[in-house]
This record gives C-alpha cells, sequence and structure tokens, in this order.
C-alpha cells in the first residue's frame, strides 16, 4: 500500500506560479512513474505531466513550456513547478504513483489539491 500526499494548490491570478509537490510512503519496492492529472469541473480527468525513474518525462500540449515535472527519487517526492498559469489550468490536480510492489505494479493516487486561476 501507498499513500500520496499532495500539498501546494491554492488560488493564483493568471500569469502566476504555483509549485505543487507529491509525498509518497508505504510499502513498494520502488515507484516507476510519478505523474500529475487534473480534473476541471464537467471534465475527465487528464494527464498534465509523468517523469520515470531515470528522469524521462511527458507533458500535455497545453503545459509545455510552463510546467516542469520533477522527482527526488531519495526522498519519493514529486514536484510540479506551474508556471504563467491560465484560467484553463483550473481543477483539482492529483498525484499519481505506479509503483512495484508483491503481485504489482500498482497505481496508487493522492487525495488531490484544488488549483484556481480566476478569469
Amino acid at each position: 500500500q501507498v499513500q500520496l500526499m499532495e500539498s501546494g494548490g491554492g488560488l493564483v491570478q493568471a500569469g502566476g506560479s504555483l509549485r505543487l509537490s507529491c509525498a509518497a510512503s508505504g510499502s513498494f519496492f520502488s515507484i516507476n512513474v510519478m505523474g500529475w492529472y487534473r480534473q476541471a469541473p464537467g471534465k475527465q480527468r487528464e494527464l498534465v505531466a509523468a517523469i520515470s525513474s531515470v528522469g524521462s518525462t511527458n507533458y500535455a500540449d497545453s503545459v509545455k513550456g510552463r510546467f516542469t515535472v520533477s522527482r527526488d527519487n531519495a526522498k519519493n517526492t514529486a514536484h510540479l513547478q506551474m508556471n504563467n498559469l491560465k484560467p484553463e489550468d483550473t481543477g483539482v490536480y492529483y498525484c499519481n504513483a505506479h509503483a512495484v510492489w508483491i503481485g504489482g505494479p500498482y497505481d496508487y493516487w493522492g487525495q488531490g489539491t484544488q488549483v484556481t486561476v480566476p478569469s
């Protein structure tokens, strides 16, 4: 079982920045991929950014050049630096971890953190 604790959401004006953090704890051998997803009101959850254990990254087209995902394997943490935020970035941001454990791998989700960028 893996627990993911997110922090760093909030309300920020358009053009501003926020940094989200996700800390993983619990029982696992390794975490292959850590990612950030978001869900806007009335929309499906979508991938924002993901990073593998060796640092390979993947971004949604809408955030390329504005968001940066990073991770610290030793601390089992991931971060999402969000710059030049836009109203369409508003939503609940969820941390995801693809972890390896007995019988796994398994996908785990955090509780979500709200990001609001008023128009």
